[in-house]
């Protein structure tokens, strides 16, 4: 019965969204959103307090193996995240969809926030389910609602072709998923999750695990199927961006610790972590390295989104390491790393992707070199964003310094004890390129949007927006500055995760990792007090004193202009040698001749795309081409032939039925 009422619940809460006014149509689905998010939160938290399990439904004997809803510690996690997101992102599509009230048709509009809700809630439903049919329904029903939200803007050519490679991949990725979960039927006699461990407890059944981590990989962005993301992100309004690149690619994350926590060989246990690691490590590379080179703000946010799944998969990887070598100390500290980057970046690139929304709904464009001295005029958003910049270059005192802190100093420790040494240095040495290349791609990210000159009038007519984006914007703010405050009580909180992912004593976490960390949240709280006493002081003493302003300077030039400031592309000139062999170039313009000693006013745009994307995405997107050609041969207006085709496909039929191949 349970199933059922979920069903209806589903019915009535579209029914909800399509009859309420346009006007309030964010508000039901607000409503809606904020009561489901409460509903698991209040459960989830005393799951996460007592390190339980609750059962919501029974597994139902059918043909189809519905399985079974029920929430553990690493549910209970996912769907706090989710539940937060989900809020803020409704929230902020208030303000980010306004105008567009009055463009789009109230059908348009009642079908986004749908499909909005129902993203939320499928995500919710898929972290709590066991496996089998109710899994991959819900799993399905997150890729749809995903598909529409993605083409808000259909109208736009790059939108379309963006939303049909997410969907294709995502069915690729969805295969996978169904041979793996039969692979298990068929070995262990039910495809729930709980029968993976009697799948692995030989050590064999490891390709069980590769069409998890497969079809996982393909929503999470995994190199190389990550090709959809760099197109989906630009392509999806930014509220949209945010909550598939903060949580929803995280689900894949949540797939594979799920399937990983049921190994217990050691031989496979270490296989599966090499694996993880080396992926992780290409994933986090690539990412890293295309995200700095790009020239739109959505596009070098998507791939550091990808970057950012490989630093999680590093943590996993060196604690799935550490596991099977039975190191418990380096196996808790890098799953606390990896489990506290996962929640850190549902919130920077949140609030990242939030800032976006913000300067393209004011400028109507996310070309960087169309930026330039944003600061001035919307002085919220830069403050909001640069908050979010720091957290996401791992610098104290914020989130993001939390989670890659315990990745590396679990790995330290693999050096020290001399377990695992290569695999350990050979994370630590990728982690620390992957770092320095992050806060170069942010500093030119910042820098080119939010200082300087503006490069174009529509900056100066900009002003910052309302107070409902503001409020959306500061709930991830929040998180960041607590979390990056009070690191100690955030790894409190996933105690009950590592245990249930691992199996270790969270003893370690009380006797060794949260003493670190207060000494760590002692400093971080002396520094801002620091730093806002140098505020204070440099305000008094600019009170006495009469404070000019004038021009930065020029380098000796005596007429700059805001032609000569760094564009995007020149920031990262020199890692764009490196990057060629990665990227294919698309030049709009042409450069300054080196005999064009008085040049003419030139038009120059590059495009960085992903070489990837032309052997995982272009391919079958000619294909379609041709297919559609084929068969738009076969309309030819004309009645006869139309009955000719059915004739022939009776035919067919009858054919394939009398040799019992239908």
């Amino acid at each position: 019965m349970f199933y059922l009422y979920l069903l209806l619940t589903l019915a009535l809460l579209v029914a909800a969204t399509f009859i309420a006014p346009v006007k309030s149509k964010v508000w039901v689905a607000f409503t809606a959103v904020a009561g489901a998010a409460v509903a698991v939160a209040v459960p989830s938290i005393g799951v996460l307090a007592s390190g339980s399990e609750i059962e919501l439904m029974s597994s139902i004997e059918s043909p189809m193996d519905v399985g079974r809803l029920s929430i553990d510690a690493l549910s209970a996690l996912f769907l706090l995240i989710i539940g937060l997101a989900g809020m803020a992102t409704i929230l902020y599509s208030r303000g980010y969809l306004a105008h567009y009230l009055t463009k789009k048709s109230s059908a348009h509009i009642s079908l986004h926030y749908t499909a909005l809700t129902l993203l939320v809630l499928s995500m919710m439903l898929v972290v709590m389910a066991d496996g089998g049919f109710l899994f991959l329904f819900a799993w399905e029903l997150m890729t749809i609602a995903s598909f529409v939200l993605i083409l808000f803007d259909a109208e736009r050519a790059e939108v379309l072709r963006a939303a049909l490679a997410y969907l294709v991949m995502m069915h690729i990725g969805f295969i996978f998923l169904v041979a793996g979960f039969v692979s298990v039927d068929s070995t262990c006699g039910s495809s729930s999750f709980e029968w993976l461990s009697a799948c692995f407890a030989g050590g064999g059944n490891t390709h069980i695990f590769i069409l998890f981590l497969i079809g996982f990989g393909m929503k999470a962005g995994l190199f190389p199927m990550h090709v959809w993301l760099p197109e989906a992100h630009p392509a999806a309004p930014s509220h949209i961006s945010a909550i598939m690149s903060g949580v929803m690619i995280k689900t894949g994350v949540y797939g594979v610790l799920r399937v990983v926590s049921y190994m217990s060989v050691m031989e496979q246990i270490h296989t599966v972590g090499v694996i993880l690691l080396a992926v992780g490590v290409v994933t986090g590379l690539w990412g890293v390295i295309l995200a700095a080179v790009q020239n739109d703000v959505k596009r070098l946010l998507a791939y550091s989104s990808i970057e950012n799944i490989g630093v999680i998969f590093i943590g996993m990887g060196i604690a799935t390491l550490a596991q099977a070598a039975g190191n418990h100390m380096v196996m808790t500290l890098a799953m606390c790393g990896a489990l506290m980057h996962i929640i850190n970046h549902s919130l920077f690139k949140s609030l990242l992707f939030f800032g976006a929304g913000n300067i393209y709904s004011q400028m109507h464009t996310t070309h960087l070199d169309r930026f330039g001295g944003v600061a001035k005029y919307m002085p919220v958003t830069a403050i909001l964003f640069l908050v979010a910049t720091v957290a996401i270059c791992a610098l104290p005192p914020l989130n993001g310094f939390v989670g890659e802190f315990m990745i590396y100093l679990g790995m330290l420790n693999s050096v020290r004890d001399g377990v695992n040494v290569l695999y350990a240095a050979g994370g630590m040495l990728a982690l620390s390129l992957i770092g320095g290349i992050v806060v170069l791609a942010f500093s030119k990210l910042y820098s080119t949007v939010f200082l300087g000159s503006p490069r174009h009038h529509h900056v100066a007519e900009s002003e910052e927006v309302d107070s409902l984006r503001i409020a959306a914007m500061a709930i991830p703010a929040a998180g960041i500055i607590t979390i990056g405050l009070f690191p100690q009580y955030a790894v409190r909180m996933i105690e009950g995760v590592v245990k249930t992912l691992t199996g270790a004593n969270v003893s370690y976490i009380s006797d060794y990792i949260s003493p670190n960390l207060s000494r760590i949240s002692l400093s971080a709280i002396l520094l801002v007090i620091i730093i806002a006493l140098l505020y204070v002081l440099k305000r008094r003493a600019q009170s006495t004193r009469t404070v000019a302003k004038g021009p930065t300077w020029g380098c000796g030039f005596t007429s700059p202009n805001i032609r000569m400031q760094y564009t995007g592309e020149s920031f990262a000139e020199g890692l764009e040698s490196i990057a060629t062999t990665l990227t294919q170039d698309t030049v709009e313009g042409r450069t300054v001749g080196k005999s064009e000693i008085f040049p003419t006013q030139h038009n120059y745009n590059v495009r960085h795309k992903d070489k990837i994307d032309r052997l995982l995405a272009e391919w079958w997107v000619e294909l379609l081409h041709i297919i559609n050609k084929r068969i738009m041969k076969l309309r030819t207006g004309k009645i006869n032939h139309y009955i000719l085709f059915a004739l022939l496909f009776l035919v067919a039929i009858f054919i394939l039925s009398l040799l019992n191949l239908i």
